[in-house]
């Protein structure tokens, strides 16, 4: 068994990792987020008790384990204090196992005023994102005048640091009467959280090493998919960081070696968020059928996602580029009512066919799937938690898939709660 994994989506989010690494946070003694923000959201259903988080890494559910938040990740300090206090709602106790990286930067009530603002101004042209700030804390991030968790506890650097944010953010603050503009209220607000965020952080990169060193195993667990990669994924259409592999190396400050198992999220169909290319996308019944079944919307938006059949060459890029050993495949009981279900396996551009994702963008929007298909199973496989019990039909896809991609399937959900869960 390989000790330390890294679970990654293998489409544009939402492929059910959240359910993966509660699952898989039973056998390790650390979960850490390394990228994104609070625009993620995981679902963990256990029981009949629904947990939606969105900075806080997922295995914090299970009692004893330790949970750390990188400084790939964007941390929106006032979002994470209300999860903080929505666990304490549930009885989870998260004292010492709670942890944020005091050089993770923050995503602060004026980032989101800039994000409405130049996402309105794109018009028709608008990327979808989610508003939550998260585009312009990277920006501030990468162009090294950011805000650090770090500044919490430093009062007068805080200060200077925004007001200089006062000087170059000058043509979206000044005069504006939206309340995320006050940067006085910001700060102040800010310091009202300086004492819980001082039990909070510390170097998680040096804790991690002390942890692979001391044998501890540890999940890493990242936010939306690989085609969202912002270098990889279809950009500009893509999030604000690296959401592959990669990503968890400079996100959490660590070596490759670290890595042993890397653990690719499929959905059994695909789904998307947002605007950009998306070729298998089905906007007809069938589509409309997949997101009732799915319950396809958006846990941080409640956005109804877009949604199609599975796309393997999209997959194929996502496997490639994250370096995926082997898969989840989620959602398969959505599929139960389908007579026939198709899958995408080459795309179509200008008369030539295609194996592999184009990287421009204008090409990837142009293209057209080639499908194949498959008998239905029709046959209900909720909860289902043997492969061999599987219709035949849904385990001929399954091969299928895996074979296509040349990775074994570790894992097949067949239901949002936990025990709903095969393990091949």
């Amino acid at each position: 068994m390989s000790k330390n994994k890294i679970v990654v989506g293998c489409q544009w989010g939402d492929e059910g990792k959240g359910k993966i690494v509660d699952i898989l946070a039973a056998d390790a003694d650390i979960i850490a987020r390394f990228q994104g923000g609070a625009n993620a959201g995981h679902t963990i259903v256990v029981g009949d008790e629904k947990y939606i988080l969105h900075l806080i890494p997922s295995g914090i559910i299970h009692a004893g384990k330790i949970c750390y938040i990188g400084n790939g990740v964007v941390v929106d300090p006032f979002a994470l204090k209300e999860e903080l206090d929505f666990l304490a709602e549930k009885g989870i106790d998260y004292t010492g196992r709670l942890f944020v990286s005091a050089a993770a930067n923050m995503v602060l009530p004026y980032h989101k005023l800039i994000d409405t603002i130049e996402e309105k101004s794109r018009g028709t042209a608008s990327l979808g994102t989610t508003i939550r700030g998260i585009g312009p804390a990277y920006v501030d991030k990468v162009a090294r005048h950011g805000i650090r968790i770090a500044d919490l506890f430093a009062p007068e650097r805080l200060k200077k640091k925004l007001d200089y944010q006062r000087v170059i953010k000058e043509r979206y603050l000044t005069g504006s009467d939206d309340e995320r503009a006050d940067l006085d209220r910001t700060c102040n607000e800010l310091m009202k959280l300086a004492d819980l965020f001082r039990t909070l952080a510390v170097d998680v990169s040096l804790e991690l090493q002390i942890a692979h060193r001391q044998g501890k195993s540890i999940l890493f667990e990242g936010a939306q998919g690989a085609l969202l990669d912002v270098d990889l994924g279809t950009y500009p259409y893509a999030t604000s960081s690296n959401t592959t592999t990669g990503g968890a190396l400079t996100g959490l400050g660590i070596g490759p070696r670290m890595i042993d198992q890397v653990i690719g999220v499929v959905k059994a169909y695909t789904t998307r968020v947002g605007a950009g290319p998306f070729p298998t996308e089905l906007v007809n019944d069938t589509g409309e059928q997949l997101r009732r079944l799915g319950d396809e919307y958006g846990a941080s938006t409640g956005r109804p996602r877009r949604c199609g059949w599975l796309d393997l060459v999209a997959l194929r890029h996502a496997v490639r580029i994250c370096g995926v050993d082997t898969i989840a495949i989620t959602k398969l009981d959505v599929l139960d009512e389908f007579d026939e279900i198709e899958y995408c396996t080459q795309y179509e551009l200008k008369g030539h066919r295609l194996n592999q994702v184009p990287l421009d963008l204008a090409d990837f929007g142009q293209v057209k799937p080639v499908y194949r298909s498959l008998p239905g199973w029709r046959t209900d496989t909720t909860g289902i938690t043997s492969f061999k019990d599987l219709p035949s039909k849904a385990r001929n896809y399954l091969n299928l898939v895996a074979d296509d991609l040349g990775v074994k399937i570790c894992l097949i959900s067949t239901g949002a709660k936990r025990l709903e869960t095969i393990f091949v």
